[in-house]
């Protein structure tokens, strides 16, 4: 992944809906979500959603397919990888304790090691 394209994923991903999204679509797996299921599920308005995912999809965070009249969405794994992957190799230089974070932690031991350290 060059530069550019991480810099339009991290873009994408530093808003709150947005990565809610993308929490939300990750957990669906590769099946994916209809938009009108994903704007009930967060409450955003269809415009509001359809700005969202269009971020996220020009920026290779999630994809999406046409299912009769529905849009299905779901994360793009690969594009998701690919931009984790340029931040521990190219921006942490593979640092171990980075890694040990990123293998080790649950979500309820990652908020513990927030508190610990801040």
């Amino acid at each position: 992944m060059d530069r550019s394209k991480a810099l339009a994923a991290l873009s994408a991903l530093a808003h709150g809906d947005r990565l809610d999204l993308v929490r939300l679509l990750f957990a669906a797996g590769a099946g994916g979500m209809a938009a009108g299921e994903i704007a009930r599920t967060l409450g955003l308005s269809a415009s509001r959603l359809s700005f969202h995912l269009a971020q996220l999809e020009q920026a290779g965070l999630i994809g999406s397919r046409r299912v009769a009249r529905n849009v299905i969405y779901a994360v793009d794994a690969q594009g998701l990888g690919a931009t984790i992957r340029y931040l521990l190799n190219d921006c942490c230089g593979e640092d171990p304790e980075v890694i040990a974070c990123c293998r080790g932690c649950g979500a309820g031991e990652a908020e513990a090691a927030d508190r610990d350290r801040g």
